[in-house]
């Protein structure tokens, strides 16, 4: 059961603009595509139909590093109903390759693959299973090469290069070309500040990948138009970023590509990079007819990066009453065969590596490989959700080698506002880390062996193992566990973040009635919900229209790194303003000699009407526009950031902070290695909930990834073959409502005065803190020390 509570102490400045419009910010509107969605009336991207439509099929490589020796795609092509089989050579531009910051991913392989599962031909055919079916008769030679899976072979002095001859801009400051980016990050003095301690612990961490494990597959509509261009219907989390991949590949000015989104089911990273979007438009092109991709999930497992693994090495110190003194750590990702996002997961994992501390004296370094294991890359928390699983760990192992209080511990070494990060930025908005912390300990425990006291009426589904009926209760044992995470909001390191919006305005059968268009990607966070209310709130309208995504409009950035409500919403309302001055203007001309208010008093728009702060109505919205319509559109920036230097890692990277504390409770059968988590309260500063119903689901959902990733996800890659082993839901296992436990919210709200409404970004603030909150819990109910993600029953039980 979901549970919340609302704090904004006294005082807080808010920054939100004081209007009292029904359906605007801060009320727990129901959202305009819910309805839809519970009653399975949406429609998604796989979901599309057009006339006279194909169906593409991607054949991928059954090896992970070979050379493709040859081809053979006759018996594919004489197959009825198959209309075009394409390989690299038929690939219509100079540019065959494409990515996020390196463009090092080729649209087909050019004769060689670098991990199981690389797209290496495409069928377009007028049935799906006939597609099918001729992908698997196209025949492949390969002569599989050496493998490159970890560490070691990746840095070794004969270690085959996954990129011979890269020449993108992080090749210069690397010391191995397998490796993607480094990032340390040096201040203070690290060797002086260890002398002070008189405790040291040090830890090896090992996190597994994670899937995002959305709902809805990869999918989308190709449609070729008159023009020699095409329109792409998609499910993506970045429409312009799309489009600046895809156009070059295929030798189209970008005004001929024209995208769409479709309904989303679902993302956490996982659609920011290009799936089956250039695939879908080469066999569009190739055809000069529409194609349908809709990967099953096996395939999806295939077309999207997943969350890097990670191999963590960490060293604190503390004096003996309780201060850090110093960190000195080393992380290493693995971003697989492709750079997709590693160098900013890089980045992002270095600068928030010694978590929400202070500390003075640090030595990081962080670097993401290139391997022969699938690509990795953007999912929710972006590089620090690795972290805080280590570092809280870390805090775990000093405040019990000091006899301390977890929670006191961590509270005493609590940043603040005023801190200064290991980059020498200082956090310059409010820091509640100590605040969080309190808030989830003081929180009721739930009582212990429930299913005890309910008698004949217990329910087994409350005991480790649940309907399995594996146990009674015998050697059940519980524990409690504590973590506390920081994430950054937006994009960081210098890059330029805006988002794009149009407002129109205009009179529509008597009513005023406003029209939003951005190209921002609803992909279920509720960003449209929240653009109707900004609307709202900003014009004293009711009726408000959310236009679809789509590349008619300027970027609005994706739909990742907890940025949407802060970018693309702040260009809503940055662009309502102007409109609503634009309308005041027009008031003004018609209307100013009939009453001074009109140029003396601070206008408002309320209900349908200009009123003055008094509350004095001067006129409907409506006489004034009559038949005129406004229509703006402008760019909102945040704060400028600046990348980290290459040899010290100093800068002002980050935009915001942001933060979440959990308590796990859990308890363990010891005997049978089962877990089950009873509950997972959180505590989580929003800055202001613009939707708290909203705000509560995320930190809900969150919560639960971050729970997933502890006792259950994680991507099996076999080190001998590089092939992933279980790409099904079947084997890949995920949270259902049976594991998810009560997870009590408390919301605090300490206004950022540089944000719009003075929100912070919260989206993926919960799924740092609550994996780390379960695995302390496990640790305490079971006295094992546990390094590693996810926790699965052999090892709480001895039987590796």
């Amino acid at each position: 059961m979901a549970q919340n509570t609302r704090t904004v102490p006294a005082g807080t400045p808010t920054n939100v603009t004081q209007k009292h419009n029904k359906g605007g910010i801060g009320e727990s509107i129901l959202r305009p595509d819910g309805t839809l969605k519970v009653t399975g009336e949406f429609a998604y991207s796989s979901d599309m139909w057009h006339e006279d439509m194909l169906w593409g099929q991607t054949l991928r490589s059954t090896v992970a590093h070979a050379e493709i020796v040859s081809i053979d795609i006759s018996e594919a092509l004489a197959m009825p109903g198959v209309y075009s089989v394409l390989t690299y050579d038929d690939l219509p531009a100079e540019m065959k390759n494409y990515g996020l910051e390196i463009q090092d991913t080729p649209v087909l392989a050019n004769g060689r693959v670098r991990h199981h599962g690389e797209p290496v031909a495409l069928v377009a055919a007028d049935h799906p299973e006939t597609a099918r079916r001729a992908a698997a008769k196209i025949k492949i030679d390969y002569r599989e090469l050496p493998l490159v899976t970890d560490e070691a072979s990746a840095l070794a002095p004969d270690a085959p290069l996954i990129h011979e001859g890269r020449d993108d801009h992080h090749i210069g400051h690397v010391p191995h070309p397998n490796i993607v980016h480094r990032q340390p990050i040096i201040r203070g003095n690290v060797e002086e500040a260890r002398k002070r301690a008189d405790v040291i612990v040090e830890g090896e961490y090992t996190f597994g990948m994670q899937d995002q494990a959305f709902l809805g597959p990869e999918s989308g509509l190709a449609v070729p138009s008159e023009d020699g261009g095409v329109e792409l219907y998609v499910a993506t989390q970045w429409l312009h970023s799309d489009l600046q991949q895809i156009a070059p590949v295929l030798g189209l000015p970008p005004e001929k590509v024209r995208m769409t989104l479709s309904g989303v089911g679902g993302a956490f990273g996982g659609r920011e990079d290009i799936s089956m979007q250039i695939h879908a438009c080469l066999l569009a092109l190739a055809t000069n007819k529409p194609v349908k991709i809709v990967y099953n999930r096996f395939e999806s497992f295939f077309g999207h990066v997943h969350r890097h693994p990670a191999k963590l090495y960490y060293e604190h110190g503390a004096t003996k009453d309780g201060k850090l003194t110093h960190m000195k750590c080393k992380i290493v990702l693995d971003g697989g065969a492709y750079a997709s996002a590693s160098p900013a997961v890089v980045g992002n994992a270095s600068s928030l590596s010694v978590g929400p501390y202070v500390l003075e004296d640090v030595d990081i370094e962080a670097i993401a490989l290139y391997t022969n294991n699938p690509p990795c890359g953007a999912m929710r928390g972006f590089g620090a959700v690795q972290a805080c699983f280590a570092y809280e760990a870390q805090m775990d192992k000093l405040a019990a080698k000091l006899g301390m209080d977890p929670v006191e511990f961590r509270q005493l070494n609590a940043m603040e506002q005023g801190t200064i990060m290991p980059t020498g930025q200082v956090v310059d908005a409010p820091a509640p880390v100590a605040e969080l912390l309190r808030r989830v300990k003081a929180r009721p425990l739930p009582p212990e062996r429930q299913w005890e006291s309910a008698g004949e009426s217990a329910d087994v589904r409350a005991l480790p193992g649940g309907l399995s009926n594996t146990t009674h209760g015998e050697g059940v044992v519980r524990g409690v566990g504590y973590a506390v995470g920081i994430k950054n909001v937006g994009f960081s390191e210098g890059f330029d973040d805006y988002s794009t919006a149009r407002v129109r305005l205009e009179v529509i059968n008597g009513e005023p009635v406003a029209m939003v268009h951005t190209a921002m990607a609803e992909v279920g966070q509720g960003g449209i919900t929240v653009h109707t209310q900004i609307a709202r709130t900003e014009l004293g309208v009711t009726q408000v229209t959310i236009h679809p995504a789509d590349t008619q409009v300027g970027s609005a950035g994706s739909t990742s790194a907890s940025r949407q409500t802060y970018m693309t919403g702040g260009a809503v309302k940055n662009t309502c303003e102007a409109v609503r001055e634009a309308l005041l203007e027009i008031g003004r001309r018609k209307n100013g000699s009939y009453h001074p208010a009109w140029a003396t008093a601070e206008l408002l728009l309320e209900g349908g009407k200009v009123v003055t702060d008094g509350g004095e109505v001067l006129a409907d919205i409506a006489d004034i526009l009559e038949d005129e319509a406004i229509d703006l559109e402008l760019e909102f920036r945040h704060a400028a950031t600046e990348p980290f230097d290459l040899v010290t890692g100093q800068g002002n990277g980050h935009v915001q902070y942001t933060f979440a504390a959990h308590r796990a409770v859990v308890e363990v059968d010891t005997e049978l290695g089962l877990v089950k988590v009873v509950e997972l309260a959180t505590a989580q500063d929003v800055g202001k909930a613009l939707n708290m119903l909203s705000v509560v689901g995320q930190i809900q959902g969150g919560t639960t990834q971050g729970l997933g990733v502890a006792i259950m996800e994680e991507i099996i890659v076999d080190p001998k073959t590089a092939k992933v082993r279980n790409p099904s839901f079947t084997d890949y296992l995920i949270p259902t409502i049976l594991d998810t436990p009560t997870i009590p919210v408390d919301v605090l709200e300490l206004a950022d005065p540089k944000a719009p409404y003075g929100l912070r970004g919260m989206g993926e603030a919960p799924t740092l803190s609550s994996t780390p909150a379960v695995i302390a819990a496990i640790r305490q109910a079971t006295g094992l020390e546990i390094n590693k993600t996810p926790i699965r029953p052999e090892a709480l039980t001895g039987t590796l």
